[in-house]
């Protein structure tokens, strides 16, 4: 209230009435020192005028905000925002939108690196991307969370494409992620593929009074006869097929592909009017094909190894419990080289770069590879008859 102030003082009155007068004194105060040691600055830098007196006292009473300090760090800000803007972009070598299950890798990848983030020494950041990180990473993904190899190695490749797009942008990054030290690392997985036999029993089971199973079992029958992955399984139209051929592009790979009709492939073709069954979730697949080749009794004892924290474990399954969409494609490729059929033929289907890759993906035993052998020897000599000079 007016009545409350000291003219001559320029201060609040010491009333009972003035509740606020000591806390308005001490700013008052305060801003007395504050213009004082502002006036004494700028007489000494002969800068003392009204305008500059006046900015500068009115940046003492409204100071600029402070700007505010990163809430993590910029690695982890460039990682969410090339997450968000991933299914917007395309993929370079395909020349097709990202993919969602490769989306689905990155956002694992970045939930397992700010997990590490929260229990480790050292703040993670572009700079900090070291192989000392690199070790601590690997260590703890392996004996503290207790993942396979294979599944390490997909966290360090996923980090690996965050920091090479980071790079091509400008940004400054440890290079150490480039070294041969920074490995993804990998073994080979112990899958399956069903024999002919196997694919027999498949074939001849009654299955006419559960739909769903008799589904799955002919559109997993394609796939063994076809090479085709489950996602070109799925997308597979009559347009495609023409004078016995399937002409289709790969959808992972864009590459074209033309493969002849078996005839299991064909008879199926005109039970379902020259389509194929209507797909459903690769998970429900799964599932039901396991049921089906349970139905089939393909249940020899199989074993799979992997080193999982750290440690080599073995264990046993029967046979249908291992079968998933994928073991379509490996049973193809499998039992068309079991026939004789060349490498570099099948690889022309299934999509191989390489023979090395093609023969790590086939399964097959020490006594399998023989009989190829000897295959091929047989069809060397048909007609031949070997003799022997005296």
């Amino acid at each position: 209230m007016p009545t409350h102030w000291n003219i001559k003082s320029s201060r609040v009155k010491n009333v009972v009435d003035a509740t606020e007068k000591d806390a308005i004194n001490a700013f008052l105060d305060n801003l007395e020192d504050a213009v004082k040691a502002i006036i004494s600055e700028l007489r000494s830098t002969r800068e003392l005028t009204v305008e500059v007196v006046r900015a500068r006292i009115d940046s003492y009473l409204k100071p600029a905000p402070k700007p505010k300090e990163p809430t993590e760090p910029a690695l982890f800000t460039f990682i969410a925002d090339f997450i968000e803007r991933a299914p917007k972009r395309i993929n370079r070598d395909t020349g097709k939108n990202i993919e969602y299950r490769t989306i689905q890798r990155y956002k694992t990848a970045f939930n397992g690196l700010k997990a590490f983030a929260a229990t480790y020494r050292r703040k993670i950041d572009f700079d900090t991307i070291d192989l000392d990180f690199y070790e601590d990473f690997t260590t703890w993904l392996t004996f503290t969370k207790g993942y396979a190899v294979n599944n390490v190695g997909t966290y360090i490749q996923m980090l690996k494409i965050f920091l090479n797009e980071a790079s091509a942008k400008g940004i400054t990054v440890k290079q150490d992620y480039r070294s041969r030290g920074f490995k993804v690392v990998s073994e080979n997985a112990d899958a399956i593929y069903l024999s002919e036999l196997e694919l027999k029993r498949l074939q001849d089971l009654d299955l006419s009074k559960t739909e769903r199973l008799e589904r799955v079992r002919d559109l997993f029958l394609v796939g063994c006869y076809t090479g085709l992955r489950f996602s070109d399984l799925t997308n597979l139209r009559p347009e495609y097929i023409k004078d016995g051929l399937i002409r289709i592009e790969q959808q992972k790979t864009s590459d074209k592909v033309v493969i002849p009709c078996h005839e299991i492939v064909t008879v199926l073709l005109k039970k379902y009017n020259g389509s194929l069954p209507r797909s459903i979730s690769n998970q429900k697949m799964n599932d039901y094909l396991k049921e089906v080749c349970q139905l089939a009794e393909i249940n020899s004892i199989e074993s799979k190894a992997q080193t999982k924290g750290g440690k080599r474990v073995t264990r046993t399954f029967e046979k249908w419990q291992m079968v998933s969409t994928h073991t379509a494609r490996r049973s193809f490729a499998t039992n068309m080289y079991l026939l004789g059929i060349p490498a570099l033929t099948i690889m022309q289907i299934t999509g191989h770069r390489t023979e090395k890759a093609f023969m790590r993906y086939i399964k097959l035993d020490r006594e399998q590879h023989a009989k190829v052998m000897a295959l091929h020897w047989q069809k060397q000599i048909q007609g031949t008859p070997f003799t022997i000079a005296n």
